[in-house]
């Protein structure tokens, strides 16, 4: 009896990685064959994480916001958390708190021009809020929506103006 239960015991534990392989096996092979098969490699690039549906870039860099800014043929939106915006803000930038956004949006509304660019940005390369805000706008009937990355940050470290003034 007992050298039974060890003969099934030393089966099962080369059965287990066997089994183990073959099912790894079969599923990369059906998901290969697939025509909407997941990527076994993932693009977790600024481009690829900051864009929209249709996996157009809305990354902006830093270059062509302050020429945009310079000339004012943008408007910048701030999506961080009111209390974040007045402790210092793009100049001139409208925010609209994401987590808040269906009523700064109302408020800030009349103030957007859809034949202007809109930048949204908020603080640290992981920030997700601004690209929520840019899909937001593009579905708002906004055409032209960038996301300047870590846009904050790196606007303080150029030095670039900065107000710390209510909208």
């Amino acid at each position: 009896m007992i050298k039974s239960g060890r003969f099934a015991f030393k089966k099962a534990m080369w059965q287990i990685p066997a089994l183990l392989i073959l099912a790894s096996l079969i599923a990369v092979g059906v998901n290969h064959w697939r025509r909407d098969g997941i990527p076994l490699v993932g693009n977790w690039s600024v481009e690829a994480r900051f864009s929209d549906a249709a996996g157009k870039s809305l990354v902006i860099d830093l270059n062509r916001a302050v020429k945009l800014h310079e000339s004012q043929e943008a408007i910048f939106v701030d999506a961080r958390p009111e209390s974040l915006y007045r402790e210092g803000h793009i100049r001139g930038a409208l925010n609209i708190p994401w987590q808040d956004v269906d009523r700064y949006f109302a408020q800030v509304m009349d103030r957007l021009d859809a034949q202007k660019t809109i930048i949204t940005y908020c603080d640290g390369e992981s920030c997700e809020l601004s690209r929520e805000l840019a899909l937001f706008l593009l579905q708002m009937g906004f055409g032209n929506v960038h996301v300047l990355v870590n846009g904050w940050t790196v606007w303080q470290q150029a030095g670039l103006p900065a107000d710390e003034s209510i909208r």
